[in-house]
């Protein structure tokens, strides 16, 4: 009798059984990769204008897949000298990450001239290429565990997640702890720590004193080489407004606190001034401005938010002259809340006008700390001891959507204010005290007869913002008073200043209107809505006309919209280039009437076609996208419509303050490009062996595509959402990040159980992710309006928790596949699968922006949903047995 034996080929040995210090170690150094990313968010936070988190992600997924082609290509060279790869991979994680972070401070880029200076694209490469060699070290190091140890990957995947999860909170923690400029100190004792536990496990004693040496060296140079070579620690963009407070003659920093909150630091000048929206008859109309008015207030280096010091009862006049006391000039002594504190100026302004109390909310703990440190207190005379203020320490949105009280005035003025008045651009950010859903609580909010007033900054040619703001309020205004909607509202602008908008609860009176316009016309601001305007549409489709030609048309066309007219005064003796006097003015009586501004006309017909009908054709033919914000869609960005994008590509410098939305488009069409130049190289180095070896290789390689998409798109995307309920993106990503991750480890442990029963279990897991994200995706963000009512600490946990679920049964998936993978001898699709997981990654994290501002949040987690159900009849293909192996006969 014979027995059939198969022939086995050879491989790759598979590190020996791994012990607890191995798990530890991989643990660690994980940690240290997550940990330096979040660390590179925050140095990009300081010095640029954003996080650039999805960017940063996509680094380190990019680091994976390029590590894996390297590591399919040299599969014989990797064979025979892991060991030492893995030691050089290593052991040069630290100097890189060192090394790279001091280079990059040396190519600073300034986002919001990529579209109009082409050394900025390459500085912003630089800085990309730089920051992606850490990565990619430990990418390597990671690769070559998991290949090694592929018949125990379940286990080793599971050290590899919950080490990166629970090295995200020991972040969380250390931002309370170090400033930015030395954060990265964080993940270089995480690597430290990795190492040396990875050398003790094999006894390598000679590598453990290399390594120690390494790490001394490396956290020693991190710390000691800028001051040693004039490199600055963060290189800060100049136009960012610390930087020009500190350039002022006399410009002293007098405060400063960091915290996973941010970095908040407040200067003190006699060169600044900030009056956000004060009348230029201020200057007539007041004896004397007051001088030194105020501190500046800087959140990672972005503001000024202006504190205003405490005025003399003859200086107070002042605060008439700001659009914020716009409500008290028809509302006596009310009951005020004022919706963030921010820098207290419209809780001054209502203390001022005589309310009888003023609640207060500001989400950022650090701010309340800091106007209740000895420094501020002097400042603004211990403004938060008036007994008259009231604070509530979480998002005033919040608060309003869940209580019985009811305010006479509430106050949104310039909330989020840095966000909204950066010189130059917008980052893409959630600004969730603007949405429909928050423009609802705080009507609702409303006592009978109760105003709410909305402050925004109105800086744009074109108006961008200024339009989202309108259509957002008037649909939430038609939504709570269908029938009386166009008489609840009353509207202004300062051209190039700010917008204020008055809604209030019921209706306004002729009186209350008349007493209004008085205001408005002693402030010289510009009326854009109030009941009974008399409209005339005469000319608004040429205003639309002109604002798309000086966008998207040739200098003809812009010339063909203009008047016939346009340039010739009625009178021959006007000179409108002359100097205006206003006693010999022969241009006095040029016109028929008064002159209005496009931007002004244009805001007067967006009224008329909200509140009267039209708006759908409007917001068609004007030439930015002004739809409303909800809690779905929270962007002030993304202005410029899809279908107009491939128009701006010979005039990106007209898009400067839109940078962050077309770099998200560059980002995708690159990680589109870099994904399938790493697809294909295996195939191209590779041929012989991945298509003769292997059966099911296209169902692998969708399955694992579909996974690294999903997975990634859920990460990305619930960090926005969760900023809903813990009101800052550095705190959302830390515990969301730590949260998927620890819970996707888990689930990759228990997946174990299933590896037998795959067949029929996973794709019950798979479809069960599916339908989890998509009620998560109809039903997150009222639960995360609730949480957000809790207290800090409860808020964190609930958080952590809540993403539980759906991460734990997405941890099963991968650790499964690439364990059946293992199984049926697939080595070569092993690596290749690990490495397309990463590609589909890069993907995903630069498409979920793109997703959210053009369909929603919600969208990018019905896209992740899909992913998980197209990777279920995938995974079969991975179930395929290699081509049967040769066979010979043995004597039994």
């Amino acid at each position: 009798m014979a027995a059939v034996v198969p022939i086995s080929r050879p491989g790759i040995a598979p590190l020996e059984a791994p012990r607890l210090a191995h798990y530890l170690a991989v643990g660690l150094i994980a940690g240290a990769i997550i940990a330096l990313q979040i660390a590179v968010m925050r140095v990009f936070a300081v010095g640029s204008w954003s996080h650039f988190g999805s960017l940063v992600v996509s680094l380190a997924m990019l680091g994976f897949s390029l590590s894996s082609v390297v590591i399919f290509a040299g599969k014989g060279w990797f064979d025979r000298h892991w060991q030492g790869a893995a030691t050089v991979a290593l052991l040069l994680i630290g100097p890189l990450a060192v090394g790279s972070n001091l280079v990059a401070q040396t190519v600073p880029f300034n986002a919001i001239f990529l579209v109009s200076d082409p050394q900025q694209k390459w500085r912003l490469l630089a800085n990309f290429l730089l920051y992606l060699l850490p990565f990619l070290a430990g990418a390597f190091f990671l690769g070559i565990v998991f290949l090694k140890s592929r018949t125990a990957f379940g286990r080793v995947y599971f050290a590899d997640l919950t080490g990166s999860g629970l090295a995200g909170l020991v972040v969380l923690v250390s931002l309370y702890l170090f400033a930015p400029e030395t954060i990265i100190v964080v993940p270089l004792l995480l690597w430290a720590a990795g190492s040396l536990l990875w050398f003790a496990a094999f006894g390598a004693w000679k590598s453990v004193v290399a390594g120690a040496v390494v790490a001394a060296l490396s956290i020693a140079g991190y710390l000691m080489l800028p001051g040693l070579t004039g490199i600055p620690d963060i290189a800060v963009s100049q136009y960012k407004g610390v930087a020009y407070a500190r350039n002022f003659p006399d410009g002293k920093r007098i405060y400063r606190s960091v915290s996973p909150f941010g970095d908040l630091q407040v200067y003190a000048s006699s060169y600044m001034h900030f009056a956000p929206g004060l009348s230029d008859n201020a200057a007539f109309g007041m004896p004397e401005v007051p001088a030194n008015t105020y501190v500046g207030m800087y959140r990672d280096g972005d503001g000024p938010e202006g504190i205003m010091r405490n005025l003399a009862p003859a200086e107070q006049v002042y605060f008439r002259y700001l659009p914020m006391h716009y409500p008290y000039v028809i509302k006596q002594k009310p009951k005020t809340f004022v919706v963030q504190f921010g820098g207290g100026i419209s809780t001054q302004a209502a203390l001022n006008a005589g309310s009888t109390s003023v609640t207060v909310a500001e989400s950022n703990p650090m701010t309340l700390r800091a106007f209740r440190d000895s420094v501020l207190r002097d400042v603004t005379g211990n403004i938060l001891a008036e007994p008259r203020i009231k604070v509530i320490d979480y998002d005033g949105r919040l608060f309003l959507a869940n209580t019985a009280e009811r305010y006479d005035v509430i106050d949104l003025s310039l909330a989020d204010s840095v966000g909204l008045s950066n010189p130059g651009g917008f980052a893409i950010s959630e600004k969730y005290a603007y949405t429909r859903e928050a423009m609802l609580s705080y009507m609702h909010a409303l006592a009978d007869g109760g105003v709410l007033s909305i402050t925004l900054w109105n800086k744009e040619e074109p108006p961008k913002s200024v339009l989202k703001l309108y259509s957002t309020v008037a649909e939430a205004a038609r939504t709570f008073d269908r029938q009386g909607a166009a008489n609840d509202i009353f509207a202004v602008s300062s051209y190039l200043s700010t917008t204020t908008v008055l809604f209030k609860r019921g209706g306004f009176t002729e009186a209350e209107i008349k007493t209004l316009r008085d205001y408005t016309k002693s402030m010289s601001w510009e009326e854009v809505y109030y009941p009974g305007i008399v409209y005339d549409g005469s000319g608004a489709q040429k205003v639309l006309d002109d604002y798309r030609a000086s966008i998207f048309g040739s200098g003809q066309d812009a010339t063909l919209t203009q008047p016939a007219d346009a340039s010739a005064p009625a009178n021959p003796d006007c000179d409108p280039t002359a100097p205006a006097d206003p006693t010999l003015d022969a241009c006095a009586d040029a016109g028929a009437g008064p002159q209005v501004l496009p931007a002004t006309a244009l805001q007067r017909m967006t009224w008329h076609a909200l509140l009267t009908g039209g708006w759908e054709k409007l917001a068609n033919d004007y030439v930015f996208d002004a739809r409303a914000l909800s809690n779905d869609q929270p962007y002030f960005a993304a202005y410029v419509k899809v279908a107009d994008l491939p128009r701006t590509l010979d005039r990106l410098d007209l898009f400067q303050d839109d940078w962050g939305y077309l770099l998200i488009w560059a980002t995708l069409g690159i990680a589109c490009i870099t994904a399938a130049s790493l697809v294909l190289l295996p195939v191209i180095f590779g041929w012989r062996i991945v298509f003769s070896r292997s059966r099911g290789k296209l169902g692998t390689i969708l399955y694992f595509a579909c996974l690294g998409l999903g997975y990634i798109m859920v990460e990305v995307g619930l960090i926005s959402r969760f900023t809903v309920a813990l009101a800052n993106p550095t705190v959302s990503a830390s515990v969301l990040i730590s949260s998927m991750l620890v819970f996707s480890g888990l689930g990759s442990l228990f997946a174990e159980r299933i590896f037998d029963r795959a067949r029929t279990l996973l794709p019950v897991v798979l479809l069960t992710v599916c339908v989890l994200l998509l009620a998560y995706g109809f039903y997150l963000s009222p639960v995360l309006d609730r949480i957000g009512a809790y207290p800090y600490a409860v808020r964190l946990l609930l958080c952590f928790l809540l993403v539980s679920p759906p991460a734990f049964l997405m941890g099963m998936p991968m650790a499964t596949a690439m364990t059946w993978l293992a199984r049926l001898g697939k080595e070569h699709l092993f690596v290749w699968a690990w490495g397309i997981n990463g590609c589909f990654s890069v993907i995903g994290s630069a498409a979920v922006p793109i997703v959210a501002t053009s369909f929603g949040l919600s969208a990018v987690l019905q896209w992740a949903a899909m992913a998980y159900v197209v990777a279920i009849p995938a995974f079969f293909a991975v179930l395929l047995p290699s081509k049967a192996p040769a066979l010979r006969v043995v004597p039994a």
